[in-house]
């Protein structure tokens, strides 16, 4: 059917649509399959059957277009605003609300926006219980910077990727000695241990020795009678870490050599948290100084043996010499990663193999949420030995700032800092005080800090436990750009342990949206150690 013009335009108008119609074009829709291309205006000519599919046709393009749109979007690039030709700043690709930041303002907005499809798909990635790895690049001959040759200087703020992940994958080592520990956790007094099983995070390592760690102290025999089903936490020893090495020929070709891996856990028995407040310091047994002075507790766990296990100390140096005699001609590292007590055992244990052979890999130490084991003595002697130390701290972790008195807080940068402050007439009176006091405690080696205020999923008013997790500190390194700058929008470590663990220290925000999403019933199907894990030292 033909449209007539004549009879709805005044005669007079006529002429002028006439001359001008035909310069008008059709505006090309994407979402029309049938557009045509032809720049002339055409009469259109359709049936109702044909104006039906064309609808059809039309909606489902629009439909495809939306469901593009919801689709989880890869890791965004941050790139700085371009500027057109007057200076000014583009907003390409920005809707007016967008450029405004009316999250700014109205604050109700930003939580609008993580509703929005592309935000929940993100959150129920991060909520899975897949653990989504950052890409391990090639270390290759800078292996030994990533290993703290120098100091990590230059590494740490901002903070590299390719150490984020090292630091990140050895506390996953840690979080497999909890694992290991929790599983299984009672001894038998009357023989010795049976080899024991550990899920290890990275399938290329193997575990060739379980450690075990022997208090000095006991309890008396009747809390045993009162609490017989909790006999593991009165026993005197138990299994606190592992020696893994890397077998597989492709990661050591990442790596750059072949990793040996000391995994030391944290507190978790009574007689561990005994050791614990046992906080005068003692000399160490081998030293020819008497200033090098370290924890008595710490000591005692490192040195003690036990009914049928030998002690840490040595159990530790038996295995690093037969892995060093077995792949003697080979690029080694001896890796010394704990959380807590585990962390404070890791310098002792450092101490002990860096000088066990001739010729002694490089040692390094990783550390998380360690206190402070030993006096500037002490310091000085790792030092003197080539001990690398990374103390990865977070601000709000108590334990970090114990045990001791403020005359040797801080680091060593900071302490050498306050020397130099200090009037020479002082000097040797602040230095006897320092090598007298039996609290005058120093922490070792460098420190890479985190602040749990930092990351959006965390309460900021977190309660100290949470502050001390382990999971929550691998949460917090994964975020960590720099100390001036926010939590990192494309981390990529799954929240649900962190959300199983410190549910009343995650955001209201984030706990509804799990049960929004029908994440909670998966969070809580993850397997999880049969004991509640000690949030302790």
């Amino acid at each position: 059917m033909q449209i007539g013009i004549s009879s709805t335009l005044p005669a007079q108008n006529l002429h002028v649509l006439q001359a001008r119609r035909a310069s008008f074009q059709f505006q090309k829709s994407p979402l029309n399959p049938l557009t045509r291309s032809s720049s002339s205006c055409q009469k259109p000519v359709c049936s109702s059957a044909s104006t039906t599919e064309l609808t059809r046709k039309h909606l489902s393009n629009l439909e495809k277009l939306l469901q593009k749109s919801t689709q989880s979007d890869p890791e965004p690039v941050i790139k700085a605003p371009s500027k057109n030709i007057n200076g000014s700043t583009e907003n390409k690709g920005r809707t007016l609300l967008e450029g405004l930041n009316l999250a700014r303002v109205w604050p109700e907005m930003k939580a609008a926006e993580e509703m929005s499809p592309r935000h929940l798909n993100k959150l129920q990635r991060l909520l899975s219980k897949t653990m989504e790895y950052s890409p391990r690049n090639s270390l290759g001959s800078r292996w030994r910077e990533y290993h703290g040759c120098n100091d990590w200087a230059g590494m740490l703020d901002p903070l590299d990727e390719n150490l984020r992940r090292e630091v990140v994958r050895y506390g996953e080592f840690v979080q497999a000695a909890y694992h290991g520990f929790h599983s299984n956790p009672a001894m038998s007094a009357d023989e010795a241990p049976l080899p024991r099983h550990v899920a290890l995070p990275d399938r290329s390592y193997r575990v060739t020795k379980s450690l075990y760690a022997t208090s000095s102290v006991g309890l008396p025999k009747w809390v045993d009678d009162v609490a017989p089903n909790l006999g593991w936490m009165t026993q005197r020893s138990s299994w606190i870490g592992f020696v893994a090495v890397c077998d597989d020929r492709r990661e050591i070709q990442r790596m750059g050599r072949r990793d040996i891996v000391i995994a030391l856990r944290g507190t978790s028995t009574c007689l561990e948290w005994a050791e614990n407040f046992r906080a005068q310091l003692v000399s160490i047994p081998e030293s020819d100084d008497p200033t090098q002075k370290v924890e008595c507790g710490f000591l005692s766990l490192h040195k003690t043996p036990g009914a049928h296990v030998p002690s840490l100390a040595e159990s530790v140096v038996e295995e690093v010499k037969r892995l060093i005699e077995k792949y003697k001609g080979e690029n080694l590292s001896i890796t010394i990663t704990g959380h807590s007590l585990g962390a404070a055992l890791s310098l002792l244990v450092a101490d002990e193999i860096s000088s066990c052979a001739p010729q002694v890999p490089p040692v390094a130490v990783f550390s998380f949420g360690g206190p402070r084991v030993g006096n500037k003595g002490f310091v000085d002697r790792l030092n003197e030995k080539n001990v690398k130390v990374l103390r990865i701290v977070n601000n709000q972790d108590l334990i970090t700032r114990v045990p001791g008195v403020f005359t040797g807080e801080g680091s060593s940068e900071q302490q050498e800092q306050e020397q130099e402050q200090k009037n020479e007439s002082f000097a040797k009176v602040f230095d006897m005080i320092d090598n007298n006091n039996p609290w005058a405690y120093t922490h070792v080696g460098t420190e890479l800090r985190v602040d749990t205020k930092m990351s959006p999923y965390l309460k900021p008013n977190a309660d100290v436990a949470c502050c001390h997790d382990l999971e929550a500190y691998l949460h917090l390194v994964d975020g960590f750009l720099s100390s001036n700058c926010p939590f990192r929008s494309n981390a990529k470590r799954s929240l649900a342990r962190l959300l199983h663990d410190q549910r009343s220290n995650v955001k209201q925000l984030y706990t509804h949206k799990a049960l929004s999403l029908n994440l909670d019933r998966d969070i809580r199907s993850i397997p999880m150690p049969s004991c509640l894990p000690s949030p302790s030292r």
